[in-house]
């Protein structure tokens, strides 16, 4: 295709769009490929920049290319990180001292790297209180953290925890030590026994797509987390940000 189709009735950014997500199906794009310039576009098809322009961004839009200033636009490339829901919680993992991100990092053969964001007490909103079986209001441990794989920023976790299993131990602390707080609670006599989560989708907001560094049109999974101990006491609450086009969600379920 060396020219747009003059009896089609759809916009010229569409045709090109079509031909440019054509490639990249196709596989003559494969992932991380560089996509023809703008200049390129125009020469080939005939039109002008702000033609190709268009057409790049519903290519954007869609998820299907990202774009480097100063170095063009690429095909995206695969997800990272493989998140292994049946062994990220493992007490092997803890009594190894690895925390459940590391672990999953290294298997995918990324290097991982975590931020701080925040470690201090706050009131429970009215569905952290509930998730905890607290009064609303109640105080509790608030841990932010920024998680990297290859210097990526790829989620942001915030962990809730019941003040009273939280105060003077190590999970007050930056660095709460080997194995994480799940470690800590068990130290403390809460031996974990089971996880919840619930995993939803949606746009990101500003701030989620700055702390992230997302492209336009990227989804986020939201991703809720409650930890309980064997005497079925919810002992943390975990609201999980993850870029979408950065992880595969691995579940393995046993057939009853």
């Amino acid at each position: 295709m060396s020219a747009v189709d003059p009896t089609s009735d759809r916009p010229v950014f569409r045709q090109i769009a079509d031909w440019l997500r054509q490639q990249i199906v196709d596989g003559a794009l494969p992932k991380g490929a560089k996509l023809p310039s703008e200049s390129e576009l125009v020469q080939r098809f005939s039109t002008t920049r702000t033609t190709a322009r268009q057409a790049l961004g519903v290519l954007k839009g869609e998820g299907l290319i990202v774009s480097e200033h100063g170095r063009g636009a690429f095909v995206r490339q695969p997800p990272p990180v493989r998140r292994l829901a049946q062994d990220r919680f493992s007490r092997r993992q803890r009594k190894q001292g690895r925390g459940a991100f590391l672990a999953e990092t290294e298997t995918s053969g990324f290097e991982a790297d975590v931020e701080v964001l925040h470690v201090g007490s706050d009131k429970a909103s009215a569905e952290i209180a509930a998730r905890l079986g607290l009064k609303q209001a109640a105080r509790v441990l608030v841990r932010s953290r920024r998680y990297f794989a290859d210097g990526h920023p790829v989620e942001v976790a915030t962990s809730y925890i019941p003040w009273s299993l939280a105060a003077g131990t190590a999970m007050m602390k930056e660095n709460p030590g080997p194995g994480g707080i799940y470690a800590r609670l068990e130290e403390a006599g809460h031996r974990l026994g089971r996880f919840t989560e619930e995993v939803a989708a949606r746009m990101p907001t500003p701030e989620e797509a700055r702390q992230l560094r997302l492209q336009g049109g990227v989804p986020v999974f939201v991703l809720v987390r409650t930890a309980f101990d064997t005497a079925g006491t919810a002992v943390e609450v975990c609201d999980t940000i993850m870029a979408a086009d950065r992880f595969i969600l691995d579940y393995e379920l046993p057939a009853r």
